[in-house]
């Protein structure tokens, strides 16, 4: 299947969705081999729209017959209603509540996307409840299902930058509450993937960048406001969300028992005071640095996800291009800041 990710520039939101959707050939492939409906549980995020019409696409260019069903409360009445013109169902459900989670249909396959990060200072408790209690509830509820959950690089803690970023192998070390509460849940799913004997892959996702929103947009944004880029934080991967989205699909045909332990991360090791300077010399605009760096950051080594399903579609100088163009005609943003530069792990 021929891509459209070499493009110079992302015209509008119409086609940004479109590319973030695309799926590629092995995404079509994986979902033409398995079998029965897809369930997304918590698809209204950043990323799970655009990852349930990507599943939708594959499976119609595949000629599968399936369902894909978007769960999530849904605050937006848009978002559901821009789901279903892709032909995603959608289904209203606070997750939390058990006679909810056990009303929802059966499915062979579930992407598990729910969680809480912002705003983890404050509300720990709900924090705990989303990311490690609930993962429990729907283990049972989809126990003879196939699982592919989200996680997040953040288990890792800190690595040295010259170590080239954690490997799934690596010893894990969280710092902060938030941190922590997505370690239990990887740890509440394996308990049940290995007492339920239930498939499941945990994906470890590390900076999934569009254009309205991730870590890239979060710098370039200073940039061209003028404001002090900081350096707390020097180093940082970053993965374009349509390649994350596949990559995450994919992890489907790779479930197991115990769960199969999979890094998504983009390739390259960015420095963010050079990615800084290059969006000032895109924006025309001075860079203000803030602070150093440190010789340590939250890294991922995500080798292995490339060797099972191919490189990233877009690297990231083409990401840096498309944003700056994207902010220099006042594309759309969704203000909501990554918070990248927390070395603590407060958010």
């Amino acid at each position: 299947m021929a891509s459209s990710h070499q493009k110079t520039s992302v015209r509008d939101i119409e086609e940004l969705d479109e590319l973030l959707s695309e799926p590629t050939d092995a995404v079509i492939g994986t979902l033409a081999a398995l079998d029965d409906d897809i369930v997304i549980l918590g698809v209204g995020g950043k990323m799970g729209p655009t990852l349930a019409r990507m599943a939708k696409r594959a499976s119609e260019i595949a000629g599968v017959s399936r369902r894909v069903i978007g769960v999530s409360r849904f605050s937006s009445s848009e978002l559901e209603s821009q789901l279903q013109m892709w032909g995603v169902e959608t289904l209203r459900c606070d997750l939390l509540e058990p006679k909810s989670l056990s009303a929802l249909p059966d499915a062979a396959n579930i992407i598990y996307m729910a969680g809480m990060k912002f705003g983890t200072t404050g509300q720990e408790s709900r924090t705990w409840a989303m990311n490690s209690f609930l993962p429990g509830l729907v283990s049972e509820r989809y126990r003879k299902s196939r699982i592919a959950a989200f996680s997040t690089g953040n288990v890792y803690g800190l690595s040295p930058v010259s170590g080239g970023g954690s490997r799934e192998d690596d010893t894990l070390n969280p710092a902060g509450e938030y941190a922590m509460s997505c370690l239990g849940r990887e740890r509440i799913f394996e308990h049940f993937s290995r007492t339920n004997h239930t498939r499941m892959s945990i994906l470890r996702l590390n900076y999934a960048t569009e254009l309205r929103y991730g870590v890239l947009v979060d710098i370039a944004q200073r940039v061209y406001a003028g404001q002090p880029v900081s350096l707390s934080m020097g180093y940082l991967n970053a993965i374009w969300q349509g390649d994350a989205s596949a990559m995450s699909l994919q992890a489907l045909g790779i479930a197991s028992v115990p769960p199969f332990l999979i890094n998504i991360a983009g390739p390259e090791l960015l420095s963010v005071r050079r990615v800084a300077e290059q969006f000032g010399e895109r924006l025309h605009k001075p860079v203000r640095l803030e602070g150093q760096e440190s010789a340590d950051a939250l890294l991922s080594n995500a080798k292995k996800s490339y060797e099972l399903f191919g490189h990233p579609r877009v690297e990231a100088n083409q990401l840096i291009a498309w944003i700056a163009d994207w902010l220099s005609r006042d594309g759309a943003t969704l203000a909501k800041p990554t918070h990248f530069e927390e070395r603590a792990g407060r958010f």
